[in-house]
């Protein structure tokens, strides 16, 4: 919110404050549930509470609805002490039944406030109340153990989601091998995932961007652009970010050809690349006695983002003479 990140809190509270009673019906728990999140996001989780404990006098029945709400709101305000309050205080205090999200959220609270060997008291505690964990679930406190290094604890979660039946899927994969890749291991990464592939288990296009980002923020280009062409030839669709991330890292690594070759690619899907890169692209191009195919560019660039022209007009202008 504009508002809040201008630190305008009053505002904010006049805005917030009668958003629940301006609304065509206000007995609908949807809009406190808005109300309750939007507090959060704005970083005044006191009033999130607030509205949490006057619903009746909106008239709006309590449910578990507004308690996740509750608990995101304590997530986008980063207080994860009061979210371990609310979690413990306010199901016995309003008769309110958790369900399978309210303990999703408790599990992330405490991965992301670096409690995670916590969450297995969250995954008891649904055990009891007969509630299955999803492979959601156990993503988050694999997430959050990585994150506390404790490698012998993911080892742990997945025996433990073969005992709940839960399967053991490329999505869980997924997520060692972004947390690996932002440790700058994608080496280790790509092992883990080629160990998978052996198991007959394919990885997925987020896979393989997860894997392709890994290597550019490590700026192993070679790495890089062979997963692409793996990705590509086995029938996987590169997403905007995937072309933008490799563009990028050519430009940087020197290569514009190779990038003015993806960049030709992305722009044939309507994807370009912010216009920083394409400048850097153009120049790079221009310093390899390549001005033909920078004005190309530019003019392509111009098509699409008429907005730019000046700026693109003056790029173009600086550029040499072709030989």
């Amino acid at each position: 919110m504009t508002l809040a990140r201008e630190k305008h809190f009053v505002a904010v509270s006049q805005l917030l404050d009668g958003f629940i009673q301006n609304q065509p019906d206000p007995k609908s728990e949807s809009f406190a549930v808005r109300a309750i999140i939007l507090y959060g996001r704005a970083n005044m989780l006191d009033r999130s509470i607030q509205t949490f404990r006057n619903l009746e006098q909106y008239e709006i029945p309590r449910t578990v609805k507004s308690l996740n709400a509750l608990l995101f709101a304590c997530l986008m305000a980063k207080d994860y002490k009061e979210a371990n309050r609310v979690y413990l205080e306010m199901p016995k205090m309003y008769g309110i039944e958790p369900d399978l999200e309210t303990y999703n959220r408790m599990i992330r609270v405490l991965c992301e406030s670096g409690s995670t060997s916590s969450s297995y008291s969250i995954v008891a505690e649904m055990e009891r109340k007969w509630i299955k964990p999803t492979a959601a679930s156990f993503g988050l406190m694999i997430d959050g153990f990585y994150k506390e290094e404790k490698f012998d604890e993911v080892r742990k979660v997945m025996r433990m989601m073969d005992e709940f039946g839960v399967h053991v899927g490329v999505a869980t994969y997924n997520i060692m091998i972004q947390c690996l890749c932002k440790r700058k291991k994608s080496a280790e990464a790509k092992a883990l995932i080629d160990g998978v592939m052996s198991c007959r288990m394919r990885p997925n296009s987020v896979t393989y961007s997860l894997l392709i980002h890994g290597f550019c923020s490590e700026e192993n280009l070679d790495e890089a652009m062979n997963l692409f062409e793996v990705m590509v030839c086995n029938g996987y669709k590169p997403d905007s970010e995937c072309y933008f991330t490799l563009i990028h890292c050519l430009c940087k690594g020197g290569d514009f050809e190779t990038a003015l070759i993806l960049c030709r690619e992305s722009m044939e899907k309507n994807w370009v690349p912010s216009f920083s890169v394409m400048k850097w692209l153009v120049n790079g191009l221009a310093s390899r006695s390549k001005v033909d195919e920078a004005k190309e560019l530019i003019a392509v660039v111009k098509e699409k983002f008429t907005r730019n022209v000046d700026l693109w007009n003056e790029v173009e202008a600086a550029l040499p003479l072709p030989q």
